[in-house]
């Protein structure tokens, strides 16, 4: 498969680095032409007002907006959650998302930089180090949303941080920045091989 990761800003890099070891083709997407060559793409963790508006400037807001409508896979982490949300609970002011998944995140749910953490959490049935980095979290969700993680804070709250619908997962960690390669094989596995055309 083609993997494409939109590369305008935020750790693009490590996502590439990590469809290459999943035995993929990576690609870099900043431009249209980039994007219809592309299977599917991957939403990188970085920041997510830069990352819609850079996404205008370079010509590939509505394009990317269109490709998810029709159905192309995509997998966004952390800022790449909030990407595709329909709605924030807590936008910044013009913030723009490609949207997709019917859920309303919250920016910066965990806290600052300060407060970013490492966690054991089960993602679809296994356990895996989850790393969170100015993290978003689900706040609610619609009925065709399936939760494949949730995290439980100290004061008893569970807040889901691994969602998918139909041709969308969307992570609020980063996986990206650890060796453990199941979440983007269970992007591969289960969500491109059904959704490739």
């Amino acid at each position: 498969m083609k993997i494409g990761v939109l590369a305008l800003q935020g750790d693009f890099r490590e996502h590439m680095a990590a469809i290459k070891s999943a035995g993929h083709a990576a690609l870099s997407v900043r431009r249209v032409e980039e994007l219809d060559e592309v299977d599917a793409l991957i939403l990188p963790g970085g920041e997510s007002t830069t990352i819609a508006k850079l996404a205008r400037s370079f010509g590939v807001f509505e394009p990317i907006k269109e490709r998810i409508t029709s159905g192309m896979p995509v997998y966004g982490s952390c800022a790449g959650m909030i990407l595709l949300a329909d709605k924030l609970a807590n936008p910044a002011p013009d913030q723009e998302t490609f949207g997709g998944i019917d859920m309303v995140v919250r920016r910066n749910a965990f806290g600052r930089q300060i407060d970013s953490f490492e966690s054991k959490i089960q993602f679809a049935g296994d356990t895996l180090e989850a790393v969170f980095i100015r993290a978003p979290w689900v706040d609610s969700l619609g009925a065709e949303v399936e939760v494949l993680s949730t995290v439980v804070l100290p004061d008893g709250g569970s807040y889901p941080v691994a969602v998918k619908q139909g041709n969308l997962l969307a992570t609020s960690f980063h996986p990206e920045l650890t060796s453990d390669l199941r979440v983007h094989t269970y992007f591969f596995e289960q969500i491109c091989k059904s959704h490739i055309k």
